[in-house]
């Protein structure tokens, strides 16, 4: 009797693991361009303080971008329009008003594969409101970690096969094949796409392990460093212009941690000395420990005209790639 309890039980859990198998094989491709939200409320929450304060914060202006640029694009839907193809959309915002209940959940491949649909649930408007403003960072951060790995995924169908990065740091990264290597140097790579009437581009480059021992002085050391390495690489369309960081605008700086390591996050901006050229810049300086150094990884974009954030959000999931090369012992 007891095999046979046991028997029916790993049965059910044989079957029951089949089902969320099949479940999976069958749900549909997510869609919708990363950084794109659709918003799923009612037209009074819309159009009052709940929508005010989603589109405060879900909508908030990019850190690092001179121009007004939203951190995510919105798209606002009554929940009875949320149907069909629509529900396959990537990221999902639904808040709804209801009587006697206050929640705030995060699904997963609910409608599509991946997605990710933030659900808030409050008596009053005033609880939502209390509610998106506690929960937001969390919920945007989850949505920014799916379009991310959706993007690295993307690069993977071709990828640029060059050797620079592991033969000059010993580094290795997921880079898209578009992107050539356009200057190579001791200590120094700088590959570049073409864009519409610009160019993306990354920049690796390493400085000594104790390059920033003084935490007062940490930012200015930042832009100190980041210039006289730009002044020496990055030459402008002019003889005597070369990149530099805009002064009129505070680089902001964040801990993060990239390839395993700790690692300072600096988002800002560059321009061109004595010529009318600009644009954002997001800078990993890492703690390389082992190999005694920091490694420092740059991507920086030139796009005059044109919306800037979906490119700087692809060259930060390439820098998100970096692995390093195990030494081998000799």
């Amino acid at each position: 009797m007891k095999k046979l309890s046991i028997l029916i039980f790993a049965t059910l859990i044989l079957v029951s693991s089949c089902k969320e198998s099949n479940k999976a094989n069958f749900t549909p491709a997510s869609i919708g361009q990363v950084n794109s939200l659709t918003v799923v409320m009612s037209n009074s929450l819309w159009e009052g303080k709940v929508g005010d304060k989603v589109r405060e914060l879900f909508a908030a202006s990019v850190l690092g971008i001179a121009w007004s640029e939203p951190r995510l694009s919105l798209r606002h839907m009554p929940d009875d329009v949320f149907t069909g193809q629509i529900r396959k959309t990537r990221s999902v915002l639904f808040v709804q008003q209801k009587d006697t209940t206050d929640l705030a959940y995060i699904k997963t491949d609910l409608y599509a594969r991946p997605q990710k649909v933030a659900i808030i649930i409050g008596a009053t408007e005033d609880a939502l409101v209390e509610t998106i403003a506690t929960r937001a960072e969390h919920i945007i951060s989850t949505f920014k970690e799916t379009d991310m790995k959706v993007t690295q995924n993307n690069f993977l169908r071709s990828l640029n096969d060059e050797t620079d990065l592991r033969e000059e740091f010993g580094i290795t990264m997921n880079i898209p094949s578009v992107y050539k290597v356009g200057k190579r140097e001791p200590n120094f790579v700088w590959l570049d796409r073409d864009i519409k009437k610009g160019t993306m581009n990354l920049m690796v480059y390493t400085l000594p392990e104790d390059a920033f021992d003084n935490d007062s002085t940490f930012v200015s050391d930042i832009v100190r460093k980041r210039d006289s390495i730009a002044k020496i690489y990055v030459p402008g369309p002019n003889e005597g212009t070369y990149m530099v960081t805009e002064k009129a605008f505070a680089p902001y700086v964040f801990p993060t941690e990239i390839g395993g390591k700790k690692a300072a996050e600096v988002r800002g901006r560059w321009e061109i000395h004595n010529y009318a050229m600009a644009g954002p810049y997001v800078s990993y300086i890492i703690n390389d420990k082992e190999n005694k150094r920091k490694l420092v990884i740059e991507g920086f974009t030139f796009a005059p005209a044109a919306i800037k954030r979906d490119f700087m959000f692809e060259l930060e999931a390439i820098i998100k790639t970096l692995k390093f090369i195990p030494k081998v012992e000799q």
